[in-house]
């Protein structure tokens, strides 16, 4: 997330982009960059466990970052938002792509 815009304006920024992009259900990739940490990394997951949710992760070269890549089908732009602060809120440094 732009860190110069207010987290509200750019939820809804990103709402009414993919509600004039998708139609609901729709499939829904998301991506996260973290430091590398099994517990960061394995809450991640956790949010989106029980999903359907197709989970990659692929380190850094040098070890020090983890991207997580997540393919899973969602039903509404709102819970699409729902998953990126809940992802936030748990997921201290993480930053969302």
């Amino acid at each position: 997330m732009d860190k110069s815009i207010n987290p509200e304006e750019f939820y809804n920024n990103l709402k009414e982009k993919l509600q004039d992009t998708s139609v609901w259900p729709s499939e829904y990739l998301y991506k996260f960059i973290i430091k590398s940490d099994p517990i960061k990394i394995n809450t991640i997951e956790g949010i989106f466990d029980n999903m359907g949710a197709v989970i990659k992760t692929n380190t850094s070269k040098n070890g020090n970052y983890t991207s997580i890549s997540i393919n899973v089908v969602m039903n509404s732009s709102e819970v699409v938002i729902q998953k990126y602060k809940e992802v936030g809120v748990q997921v201290e440094g993480v930053i969302s792509l």
